[in-house]
């Protein structure tokens, strides 16, 4: 009896152990899955942080970088997780609503750094690090802030992705996602804020071809700096647009579907049309009408904030 009670239990064991690797692999493809789907905010977010380090002095940069990091797992663990899941379950048609404006955020922060270029207007470009702590901690909770948005777009993508799944499967996929992409993007912003460096030590070496790349990353570094700048601003404009577009007339909403609809049957005409080339031309159609939608939204929130009293006592 012994011994078939132990058989009985090594059987129990090896069944559980089964069951456990099962659903470690289905959480990991689900992760992969979720993260995938999540890839062009991602592309977004990676594109959008770069800008918040120009002018800060290259040895604070790391530092910076790993502050803005910390502060975005902060964002998707303790905030944007636990509330993510609890409207999942309880109030999923908050969920739109909450994406609208977030999305109303970064159109309003991509619309007002085009007007503020637009009026000729030039920031102080003084070095952070010659101004102080305090301008560090404004660089830094300025990114946070705009990584709040993004992230909180990534994680609810994400979690359309699991939501057929049980709430701790799915919570244990969103934590995967989060320390990925948190990894992932933060990771390419530290590399491509230190790849002027990177040149530099490459122009000292003593092959002359590699001395030849070293100084090629040193003059293009501060081109490719400035590209993306531009380029996180239209991120802005488009993921913000986009999200207003999809989540207007989403499940909870169902307020106003025409232009999603109008923009996404365009797309799809694009697609039918051009042949190889239409999944990238519908692709930059659909781009294109969200980033369109993000900036006039945006630029309507920027002229109803200039117009509030507290906005005119602060320029005043």
């Amino acid at each position: 009896m012994a011994i078939g009670g132990l058989i009985g239990l090594l059987d129990d064991i090896a069944a559980l152990a089964k069951l456990t690797a099962a659903s470690l692999d289905d959480v990991s493809a689900a992760a992969g899955r979720a993260t995938a789907k999540a890839a062009g905010v991602v592309v977004d977010d990676t594109a959008v942080t770069p800008q918040y380090l120009q002018g800060v002095a290259a040895e604070r940069e790391l530092s910076l970088v790993k502050q803005i990091a910390l502060g975005s797992i902060r964002n998707k663990l303790i905030f944007i997780l636990p509330a993510a899941l609890l409207l999942n379950h309880f109030l999923p048609m908050l969920l739109p609503i909450i994406l609208m404006v977030g999305g109303t955020y970064l159109a309003f922060e991509g619309a007002e750094k085009v007007w503020h270029k637009l009026s000729g207007k030039h920031d102080d470009d003084k070095p952070a690090v010659e101004k102080g702590p305090e301008a560090e901690k404004k660089i830094v909770s300025g990114a946070i802030r705009t990584d709040l948005i993004l992230s909180a777009e990534i994680m609810v993508i994400a979690l359309s992705t699991v939501s057929h799944q049980g709430f701790w499967s799915q919570m244990v996929s969103l934590v995967v996602v989060a320390f990925v992409i948190t990894i992932l993007v933060y990771g390419v912003v530290a590399l491509l804020v230190r790849m002027d460096d990177i040149g530099l030590r490459l122009a000292q070496r003593e092959s002359s071809g590699v001395q030849k790349l070293g100084r090629g990353l040193v003059t293009a570094m501060p081109k490719v700096l400035s590209t993306i700048a531009v380029v996180g601003t239209i991120a802005m404009l488009w993921v913000g647009g986009h999200i207003l577009m999809a989540n207007l007339g989403a499940d909870g909403t169902g307020w106003f579907n025409a232009p999603y609809e109008w923009v996404h049957h365009i797309e799809h005409g694009i697609r039918e049309a051009t042949g190889a080339l239409g999944g990238t031309l519908g692709w930059s159609f659909n781009t294109l009408c969200s980033a369109v939608i993000g900036f006039v939204v945006g630029s309507v929130v920027v002229g109803v904030v200039h117009l509030l009293p507290v906005k005119k006592a602060h320029v005043e």
